[in-house]
């Protein structure tokens, strides 16, 4: 059983419910742990075609002083303060800096944006694109990945393969071949050699892909490297809260997982699911 949900969204960014409701949401669902990971603000060149930027940064700091009151009031579930930061290569010292804003238990490590292009922010460039145009990306996106996990800046590698979002088919018949493989192989190398742990997610099952983060070859592959999961819906609203637990814990299990990795204090602790 999955009792640990470490990925989550609130009213002050694109999500649709408070800190408090959210929070009721996991008790009431039996989670021993939840993890708040709320995003990050972002650079002003970093746009997505609905922003949400304004309303972040002005509730931050509400935003930080709601879950760290409830992370000091125990109740029956543990409360874990953590934020989901993007990596922008181009502003690294931008990065950093939100990842030393505050005394975070954890930090996600996302890649939404290629360059300043948000890939998940809408279907209209993906439709533009032939099959040779959309292995590039999915090869572009891993190689940026891989330079996210190797900056040493973040716990948990957050949803692994959101960059097959809206074309499904098209990033299997990617990752089949072997030069994927290898890609992939060696970026979940660096995710282990930097002590992180790889998000297994079902928001995919939410999304247009219909399909859990990561996809069964890079859970493949992740089993042979030997790196650590954790677990998450990426909730936006409190319906969201430990969404599809039962199957991720099956899914994780059919490639031989029995442990998940959550972080507290920056330090990991494993459990069995």
């Amino acid at each position: 059983m999955i009792s640990i949900d470490l990925h989550s969204h609130t009213a002050y960014s694109h999500a649709r419910d408070s800190v408090a409701d959210m929070y009721a949401s996991a008790v009431s669902k039996g989670l021993s742990i939840f993890g708040f990971s709320e995003h990050s603000p972002r650079p002003e060149q970093y746009n997505y075609p609905t922003e949400y930027r304004d309303r972040l940064s002005a509730h931050l700091l509400d935003y930080v002083q709601e879950v760290t009151e409830l992370k000091n009031n125990p109740g029956p579930c543990r409360v874990l303060f953590g934020m989901e930061v993007d990596w922008f290569e181009a502003d690294q010292d931008f990065v950093a800096g939100a990842c030393r804003q505050f005394p975070f238990d954890y930090l996600l490590g996302s890649t939404h944006f290629l360059g300043t292009w948000g890939y998940d922010g809408g279907t209209t460039p993906w439709e533009a694109m032939d099959e040779q145009a959309r292995f590039a990306t999915y090869e572009a996106y891993f190689k940026t990945w891989t330079k996210m996990l190797a900056s040493g800046l973040f716990n948990i590698a957050s949803h692994p393969d959101l960059i097959k979002i809206f074309t499904r088919d098209s990033f299997h018949s990617w990752i089949v071949r072997d030069e994927s493989q290898r890609l992939v192989r060696h970026a979940l190398t660096v995710l282990k050699d930097q002590g992180m742990a790889m998000e297994v997610s079902s928001a995919g099952l939410r999304k247009p892909c219909r399909e859990i983060y990561p996809c069964p070859m890079i859970m493949h592959l992740a089993a042979e490297v030997g790196v650590q999961i954790s677990f998450a819906s990426d909730a936006h609203t409190t319906d969201d809260v430990a969404y599809g637990f039962p199957s991720l814990a099956s899914y994780a299990r059919s490639f031989g997982f029995t442990h998940s990795t959550y972080f507290a204090g920056g330090q990991a602790f494993s459990v069995p699911f």
